[in-house]
C-alpha cells in the first residue's frame, strides 16, 4: 500500500499516512483519520488537566470539595472514596441505544449524567493537594507522580523523594527545579542529567558529581564552567558564588546560557533505542514521532509514555504493559486491545468509546464503570448480543456521524470531539505542548477560561521578597504573595522554606503553575524537522562538512549546534 495524502478536517493543513499507519489500522479495524497527527494529539490533550485543582460542588451533599474539574464544567463529580464505593451503580445511567441520533450525541448525554470522581488518585497519605497521581506520601501539589514521599510541586516525576519543582524526572532526591534528569540526588537548576550528584546549573551530563555550570560532561567530577579543578580548588570556588540570591540566580543562568550555545549538542534526547525518531525517547526500537517516551516497540505519534508499550498508535500518558491501544489518553496498566478510549485503567480489554472505566473488557460507549463486560452506554447485555450490537452500532456511527459546532464530522474512528471535555483549553495538558493565545484558541473553537485571582488578599508582591534567603524570616509563611507574572496568589510552606534555607535558595518570584511552564519551555516541542549535522570538523566518517541527516526537534531557525550521533559521540563521549 502506498503512502496517502489527506487534508486535515480540523486545520486544513495536508498530511500523510504511510503504509505502515495503513497496516496498524486494518490489524486494529478501524478507518483511517481524518485530523492530522497534530490535532489528534492536542484532542486528546485537552481532556487531561495535569496541573490544576479547582473547588466544585460535589452532586451528593451539595458541599464544595477539591476537584480534578473547575466549577463551571458541566460534569458532576462525588468525592473520591464514595465514588469507588458500592454505595452507587453506574449502571443506573444505562441508556438504550437510539438510532434516530448520533451514537456520540448519546454518549456526551451519558457522560454528563454519570458522576465522575473528584480526583483522579489511589494510594495517597497525606497528599490531599495532589491529583492525577498514585501511591503518594506526605506530598503537596504533585500532579501526573506515582510512588513518591516529600514532594512540593513535581510532575510527571516518578519514585521522587523530599524533592521540589521537578518535571519528567524520574527518581530524584533532594532535587530542585530539574526536569528530564533520571536517577539524580541533590542536583538543582539542571536539565538532561543521568545518575548525577551534586550538580548545580548544568546540562546534558551523565554520570557526573559536584559539578557547577557545566554542559556535555561524561564521567566527571570538580568541573566548574566546564573546567577541572582540584576537589579542594572546587570547594573553595563554590564558595565564592552566592547561590542564595535571587539576583545571582539570574547572573549564573545567563553566564550558563552563553556557554552552552557554543557547544555541539546531539540531535535527539535518548538513549539504548534503535530505528526511532521523536525526542526523549529511551530503551525503546521501531517507534517514531514518539515523545517524552520510555520502553516502546512498534509505537507511532505518542506521548509520555512508560514501561513496556508495544504495538500502539496515538496514545497519550501512562503505557505501562498495554498493547494495541489506539486514540486514547491518560489509560494505561495492562490494557489491551482498547480505542477511543479516556481516563480507562488497569486491565482495560477490548473496549471502545469509553471514559472513566476501570478493569473493564468488551465495553462500548460506557462511563464510570467497574469490572464490567458486555456493556453498551452502561446498560447489561449477553455476550452474543454485544457481539451482534457493535458492528451495528459502528456502522449507525458511520452513516450518521456526530457534528460538532464548527461543522467538523465525528465518524467511527475518531476520538471525542472537543465538546466532550469539561475543561477548557488553557486548563489542560495541551497549552503545555501546543501553547495558544485565547483569541487564538477560541478562533480555533477551543473553550477558554480567564482564571480567577481566587478568595486571597495580596499582602506582598514577589518582587518585594527579600533577595536573599538568608533575609527571609518565618513571618514569609503569613504572607500571600503575587506572581510576578500571572499576577494570581501563591504562598510559602513551611516544608518548602525548611528547603530553601537548608540549601540556600532563594524564594520563587512565580506561582507554581508558571513555575512549572518555564521548565517545560526547556522541552523541545513535539515537532520533527529533518536537518543535516553541523560537525564541519575531521572524523572518521567525514571530512569537512557532515553528510549524516536526521530528523529532529530542534528547528532549522535555533541557535544551538545540533550534531548526528557519531560526531557527538567523537566530540563528547
Amino acid at each position: 500500500m502506498n503512502s496517502e495524502t489527506k487534508i486535515c478536517q480540523n486545520c486544513k493543513q495536508d498530511f500523510i499516512i504511510e503504509p505502515d499507519d495503513f497496516a496498524f489500522y486494518e490489524k486494529i479495524k478501524v478507518p483511517a483519520p481524518t485530523f492530522c497527527p497534530d490535532c489528534r494529539t492536542i484532542r486528546r490533550m485537552i481532556f487531561f488537566n495535569r496541573g490544576n485543582l479547582f473547588k466544585k460542588i460535589e452532586a451528593l451533599e451539595g458541599k464544595k470539595i477539591f476537584s480534578n474539574y473547575p466549577e463551571e464544567a458541566n460534569i458532576k463529580i462525588y468525592d473520591h472514596d464514595y465514588w469507588w464505593s458500592d454505595d452507587w451503580n453506574p449502571m443506573d445511567y444505562g441508556l438504550e441505544v437510539d438510532y434516530k441520533q448520533p451514537f456520540l450525541e448519546q454518549l456526551k448525554e451519558l457522560n454528563f449524567l454519570v458522576p465522575w470522581p473528584g480526583r483522579a488518585i489511589r494510594g495517597l497519605i497525606n497528599s490531599d493537594y495532589c491529583n492525577q497521581a498514585s501511591y503518594l506520601k506526605n506530598c503537596y501539589l504533585c500532579f501526573d507522580l506515582n510512588n513518591a514521599e516529600n514532594c512540593l510541586y513535581c510532575v510527571s516525576s516518578n519514585n521522587a523523594k523530599d524533592s521540589l519543582d521537578c518535571y519528567a524526572s524520574p527518581k530524584p532526591e533532594l532535587c530542585y527545579e530539574v526536569c528530564h534528569s533520571g536517577n539524580s540526588f541533590q542536583c538543582f537548576y539542571c536539565s538532561d542529567l543521568e545518575n548525577c550528584r551534586n550538580l548545580k546549573f548544568c546540562e546534558e551530563c551523565i554520570n557526573c558529581s559536584d559539578c557547577f555550570g557545566c554542559f556535555n560532561l561524561r564521567n566527571k567530577k570538580y568541573h566548574i564552567w566546564n573546567r577541572p579543578y582540584s576537589k579542594d580548588e572546587y570547594f573553595e570556588e563554590l564558595k565564592k558564588i552566592n547561590t542564595g540570591s535571587s539576583k545571582e540566580i539570574i547572573k549564573i543562568k545567563e553566564k550558563f546560557n552563553e556557554l552552552k550555545i557554543k557547544l555541539p549538542r546531539k540531535y535527539i534526547h535518548g538513549t539504548h533505542n534503535k530505528n526511532i525518531s521523536g525526542d526523549y525517547i529511551y530503551n525503546s526500537k521501531d517507534s517514531f514521532n514518539c515523545f517524552e517516551t520510555e520502553g516502546c516497540e512498534n509505537v507511532r505519534c505518542s506521548q509520555n509514555l512508560i514501561s513496556s508499550v508495544k504495538d500502539c498508535c496515538d496514545y497519550t500518558d501512562w503505557g505501562e504493559n498495554s498493547e494495541l491501544v489506539y486514540e486514547s489518553c491518560c489509560s494505561g496498566d495492562n490494557c489491551q486491545n482498547m480505542k477511543f478510549c479516556f481516563d480507562c485503567w488497569p486491565a482495560m480489554q477490548d473496549s471502545e468509546y469509553c471514559l472513566c472505566c476501570h478493569s473493564c473488557s468488551n465495553c462500548f460507549g460506557c462511563v464510570g464503570l467497574r469490572s464490567k463486560s458486555y456493556c453498551i452506554l452502561n446498560k447489561q447485555y449477553t455476550k452474543e448480543e454485544y457481539e451482534a450490537l457493535v458492528p451495528k452500532i459502528i456502522q449507525h456511527m458511520k452513516d450518521n456521524p456526530y457534528v460538532d459546532s464548527r461543522g467538523i464530522k465525528y465518524t467511527y474512528g475518531e476520538f471525542f470531539p472537543a465538546e466532550f471535555s469539561p475543561f477548557a483549553y488553557n486548563e489542560t495538558m495541551a497549552i503545555e505542548y501546543f501553547p495558544k493565545l485565547k483569541e487564538q484558541a477560541i478562533k480555533e473553537g477551543y473553550l477558554w477560561r480567564d482564571k480567577s485571582s481566587g478568595e486571597y488578599k495580596i499582602t506582598i508582591e514577589a518582587s518585594d521578597l527579600p533577595d536573599d534567603i538568608k533575609d527571609v524570616t518565618d513571618d514569609i509563611l503569613k504572607e500571600v504573595i503575587r506572581c510576578d507574572f500571572c499576577k494570581n496568589a501563591y504562598r510559602i510552606t513551611v516544608a518548602e522554606l525548611n528547603f530553601y534555607r537548608r540549601f540556600s535558595t532563594p524564594l520563587p518570584r512565580l506561582c507554581f503553575s508558571c513555575r512549572h511552564m518555564e521548565r517545560r519551555k526547556k522541552s523541545n516541542p513535539l515537532k520533527l524537522w529533518k536537518r543535516q549535522c553541523m560537525c564541519d570538523k575531521q572524523h572518521s566518517h567525514h571530512n569537512g562538512r557532515c553528510p549524516n541527516e536526521f530528523e529532529t526537534s530542534y528547528a532549522p531557525d535555533r541557535p544551538e549546534i545540533v550534531y548526528c550521533e557519531k560526531c557527538y559521540q567523537q566530540e563528547v563521549v
